[in-house]
């Protein structure tokens, strides 16, 4: 998709702010920046080739995390999905990230630290501290991402993702998904006790065979993000 490209679909919640071309390590995208019209907070789309009336088209809607994408934090796999999905999308040559700002789960970063805090001092997961914080689970949303992903012309999309809610939030919008397309998992001593909890109190589509479930009960963690 080159940077000069006009797109018919209207945006509504969303007004696209800035669109450049941009060299990564897995290849060219180009990038758009959308702008919400009622709270300036700023989402990305990186796009990679030609996606307007397209079908399948492979799609990750990825929420901002600053401690693992920035800072190098070992306690969850955000950084980890991040990377396998744009070398998913470059390697095809076609597809769509979608970077929604909405770090730790849509509670913000300094929440996000304090349920750090809380995890580490009273033994919570992540749920549970985000409970403790007055917080549900999970609070973010996807509206966002099926704006931008109508304003792009996308037909439908194989979604990158472990996350039901995911799914649920693009078909709430209208946005078919012809196929879920896994993220791969690494189980590690850091990241453990956060993975087991989003797939056992999230609900999670982490495949894990009995082998690996056995590794698990026995391997040391530490309460993650």
């Amino acid at each position: 998709m080159k940077a000069t490209d006009t797109f018919s679909s209207p945006l509504q919640l969303l007004e696209k702010y800035a669109q450049a071309e941009l060299p990564t390590r897995w290849g060219d995208f180009a990038i758009l920046v959308f702008r919400e019209k009622l709270t300036e907070v700023e989402h990305l789309a990186l796009v990679r080739g030609e996606v307007r009336g397209v079908e399948n088209v492979v799609t990750r809607l990825h929420s901002e995390c600053l401690t693992s994408e920035v800072l190098g934090s070992l306690r969850c796999d955000c950084k980890a999905q991040l990377d396998w999905a744009m070398d998913y999308i470059a390697q095809r040559k076609l597809g769509v990230l979608i970077y929604l700002r909405q770090e730790g789960r849509g509670i913000g970063l300094g929440n996000k630290i304090k349920a750090y805090a809380l995890q580490q001092q009273s033994g919570l997961d992540t749920v549970d501290a985000n409970l403790h914080l007055g917080f549900p689970d999970d609070m973010r949303s996807y509206e966002m991402a099926v704006e931008i992903l109508r304003y792009l012309g996308v037909v439908s999309v194989a979604l990158i993702t472990n996350n039901p809610k995911k799914l649920a939030g693009l078909k709430e919008g209208g946005i078919h998904i012809g196929q879920r397309i896994s993220s791969p998992i690494e189980f590690t001593s850091a990241n453990t006790e956060y993975l087991k909890t989003k797939r056992d109190k999230s609900g999670h589509l982490i495949q894990v065979d009995e082998e690996m479930d056995k590794i698990l009960d026995v391997l040391p963690s530490s309460k993650a993000s």
